[in-house]
């Protein structure tokens, strides 16, 4: 062979690697990505042929598709569609649109997936028709249930969750909307449906759970800053604060006060265990400026403040800015200001105190089924980390222990059983107060931490609380999963 001929094989040799290379990476590692882009045509067209996979709570089905006598085969059916929306989201075939579990796990509810190949393989052999796969939810209808009926016409949102593993068991948020009436092959009907929802005050197509108009989280974050405090070393419990009746923020003219416009107790100062069962502003505001936002943010951080999660349904990030000035830092010591959260990432804060100051990764999907009732894959818990150390959880938790039993979150109190809570009643300046509850129990052995916020006041304007409104919604949450 000429040395030109073996430069030639040489670079052939080169290019059909390269060829194979490229092609394998579209068919393999790109498969799935474009068989579920939106612009792939023939994805759509074939996944009229299949009938999407069931969403499945508690063995029961609360999304499931049935035969229809139009072009698109299947029909989208949601069962007590308002009180599951916010998780189900829908499905329009029509529209060729999607959200909530629809839309994050398409590919194998669809069987559209690079993970339904195999299922494809034995439908050619067997004749038989494609299906999707279902999806099973770690949601708890019990649960749902009692945090749907609880927060009745209330704008707001609840999210329970397992502390140990991160398995989320409730997620509501209304006002909601039937997805029923957003399946519809009707595309003139859904279009004017969407436009309906999307011009109600109410914002129902709004997960508040999750996303949305972010509120100050009130007095729930200050647990947060106890936590900080602790974890520094420098302060306990029993440590003490100024008790002022007003206090004026620095470098400002501006004056907080308690939520009563009193003292924090009878005393000339105050503990941080008081500060936090009576819910007292001032000296959380005061120590808040001591620790600084730095230290603050570190913590809040490490709870999962200012990230985004995928349950697989994607969470907008809780905020705790950066360089905040002392008057700012000030106001987060009593979760005003700056400082926004979701119900999720507050469930999340009770959750990593309960766990022993461990936080889980939150999820909602326990299994992905298989047409045989086999399991395809299975969902793991994982850790998003250690924010704290077990005695620093276990400090903070006495004091919402304590805020529940004698203190300003009664509210949630059950007989028989030690609830660790903390209400929030967040001020927006004119408008209606946000109200807050987050909290788990029992308290030495939690099955269950809770989040709940109330907009507009719940109808009260600025005289509704979290402990009148949102306290006894979470009690309700946690009895049906203890099965009170």
């Amino acid at each position: 062979m000429t040395r030109e001929l073996r430069r030639l094989s040489i670079i052939m040799l080169f290019m059909f690697i390269a060829l194979f290379a490229a092609t394998s990476w579209i068919q393999v590692v790109e498969a799935d990505t474009l068989a579920q882009n939106s612009n792939n045509q023939r994805t759509r067209l074939d996944s009229y042929e299949i009938q999407r996979g069931a969403i499945i709570v508690d063995g029961a089905t609360i999304a499931n598709s049935v035969p229809s006598d139009d072009r698109y085969q299947f029909q989208r059916v949601y069962t007590d569609a308002a009180m599951w929306e916010p998780v189900t989201g829908y499905f329009n075939a029509a529209l060729d649109s999607r959200t909530g579990i629809e839309r994050a796990m398409n590919a194998e509810l669809s069987g559209t997936g690079a993970n339904a190949l195999l299922a494809e393989v034995e439908r050619i052999i067997s004749g038989q028709p494609q299906r999707g796969y279902s999806v099973e939810l770690s949601l708890n209808t019990a649960a749902q249930r009692a945090a749907y009926e609880a927060l009745g016409g209330l704008q707001g949102a609840v999210v329970a969750m397992e502390p140990k593993t991160g398995r989320i068991l409730a997620m509501v948020s209304t006002p909601g909307f039937d997805t029923n009436q957003m399946a519809t092959h009707d595309a003139d009907a859904a279009n004017a449906t969407y436009d309906q929802l999307a011009a109600d005050p109410g914002k129902p197509l709004s997960n508040r759970a999750i996303a949305g108009d972010l509120n100050p989280p009130g007095s729930t974050f200050k647990v947060v800053v106890a936590a900080a405090a602790y974890a520094s070393g420098n302060w306990t419990p029993q440590s003490t604060l100024p008790n002022p009746v007003s206090y004026t923020l620095p470098g400002s003219s501006n004056r907080v006060s308690n939520a009563w416009g009193g003292k924090c107790g009878p005393g000339a100062t105050v503990t941080i265990a008081e500060a936090i069962r009576l819910s007292c502003n001032i000296p959380m505001a005061e120590l808040a400026v001591e620790l600084g936002d730095d230290t603050i943010r570190e913590m809040a951080d490490k709870l999962g403040f200012n990230r985004s999660f995928e349950t697989p349904l994607e969470s907008t990030p809780s905020s705790y800015p950066r360089a905040l000035d002392d008057a700012q830092t000030a106001l987060t010591g009593f979760g005003q200001g700056k400082v926004t959260a979701t119900p999720l990432q507050m469930a999340m804060v009770s959750a990593g105190l309960a766990n022993d100051g461990v936080v889980m990764n939150p999820r909602m999907v326990d299994a992905v089924i298989g047409n045989d009732l086999s399991v395809i894959e299975a969902f793991q818990d994982s850790e998003f980390g250690r924010a704290m150390e077990a005695d620093v959880a276990d400090d903070v938790t006495a004091s919402m222990v304590a805020s529940v039993a004698t203190g300003a979150a009664q509210g949630a109190r059950i007989d028989g059983i030690d609830v660790a809570g903390k209400t929030g009643t967040a001020e927006n300046g004119n408008r209606p107060h946000t109200l807050w509850f987050t909290g788990f129990a029992p308290a030495d052995d939690p099955a269950v931490a809770v989040a709940v916020v109330v907009e507009d006041g719940g109808g009260q304007g600025q005289s509704g609380s979290g402990d009148t409104i949102a306290a006894p919604i979470a009690k309700k949450v946690i009895e049906a999963v203890l099965g009170r």
